[in-house]
């Protein structure tokens, strides 16, 4: 239980953050003209609608949703459990930047993580293995610099940028679209209680908020706001990622996106982006360079391949056996067994649909 820094102001915070009908915005708006939470709750309904728009001043007279508040307060006594409002030294520096920052943040786990210095990873739910593992290495290599990441908890890119930001010392935050119990997609049960031990889980959704389809696009300008800047690594033109690197751009963050094959549709909008202005990443120090953090660490040179016809004949988009076997001349049969032998290597990964693509383990010599 956290009771140093929770007093009168940080109940009239979590008190007008639950008001019905009020949004972020309006809720800054009351704090603005009123100067504190605690001077919004003491003001007669004649000041407060001198000072605010009658619809929000009539919100505000209705008062508040009194079992959220409830419920609210008996989850921050068991032990893990924060509240973080407005007013604590603990609330993240960079959320309180945004146009619509929360007045009220749950989480579970080390709350210092909000303070540091951080980076979103988000992508595709429906990833390509090449994908996966370039958000696992970039998180991880970037944890190793110093940077916390953080994503979504989604699948896919999501997932793997929170595996690989655990891989370091920087660790990882995930953001969740429901409230702070409860754990969205279920496949990654495990993953969260490894965030909420060694991490950061966060929502700024009331206790009792489902899985809503309307709450992950609100969710991402956390998101984004949480992090000195956003990665994109594979993301489809109508994918949420993209609604995230809009925030970012909004918020003053720096967007980087990851180029891939031109026949993907899962590029598509890491594309749209670069043509929009984010920053071409192709390794790990396009990031740090932007950042001023590239004297901390350099990523890895990927391992060079040996000489090998089969990978020289792939290229480095998904390809079918059979379009293998035309661009090679060799039997298919005399392919099949070369995959498998470059799969065992860690050369070439199966994808969905019966195709093949490089890894990036197999990356050409410099």
């Amino acid at each position: 239980m956290e009771t140093t820094e929770w007093n009168d102001e940080s109940e009239a915070l979590l008190r007008l953050a639950c008001v019905q009908g009020i949004g972020p915005v309006k809720q800054r708006e009351i704090l603005e003209a009123l100067g504190t939470a605690c001077a919004a709750w003491r003001a007669t309904t004649d000041e407060v609608a001198a000072r605010v728009e009658p619809a929000v001043a009539r919100c505000l007279k209705r008062g508040c949703d009194e079992r959220a508040v409830d419920r609210a307060l008996r989850w921050r006594e068991a032990t893990g459990h924060h509240v973080v409002a407005w007013n604590s030294s603990r609330y993240p520096p960079l959320l309180r930047e945004i146009a619509d920052p929360p007045l009220v943040l749950y989480a579970k786990g080390d709350t210092a993580r909000l303070a540091g210095p951080s980076l979103a990873i988000v992508g595709s739910r429906n990833a390509t293995a090449q994908g996966r593992r370039d958000a696992f290495d970039f998180a991880a290599a970037l944890s190793h610099a110093g940077l916390c990441i953080v994503s979504g908890m989604a699948l896919g890119i999501d997932g793997c940028a929170h595996e690989g930001g655990l891989a370091g010392p920087g660790s990882s935050i995930a953001v969740l679209g429901t409230d702070i119990d409860t754990i969205y997609p279920q496949a990654h049960r495990k993953l969260a209680e490894r965030l909420e031990r060694e991490g950061c889980i966060v929502s700024d959704f009331e206790l009792g908020t489902p899985a809503l389809k309307g709450n992950f696009p609100a969710r991402n300008r956390l998101i984004s706001g949480l992090a000195r800047g956003v990665l994109v690594v594979e993301a489809a033109l109508e994918s949420g990622s993209l609604i995230t690197a809009k925030c970012g751009l909004e918020q003053n963050r720096d967007v980087f996106a990851m180029p891939g094959s031109i026949h993907s549709p899962l590029s598509k909008g890491a594309h749209a982006l670069i043509r929009s202005g984010a920053k071409i990443t192709e390794c790990v120090d396009d990031i740090l360079v932007e950042l001023r953090m590239l004297e901390h660490t350099r990523m890895q040179e990927p391992e060079r391949s040996r000489a090998d016809p089969l990978l020289d004949a792939m290229g480095f988009a998904p390809i079918s056996l059979e379009q293998l076997a035309s661009l090679s001349g060799m039997g298919v049969d005399k392919i099949a067994a070369g995959l498998s032998r470059l799969e065992l290597e860690g050369r070439v990964a199966p994808l969905t649909g019966g195709l093949f693509q490089r890894t990036s383990r197999a990356s050409p010599p410099r």
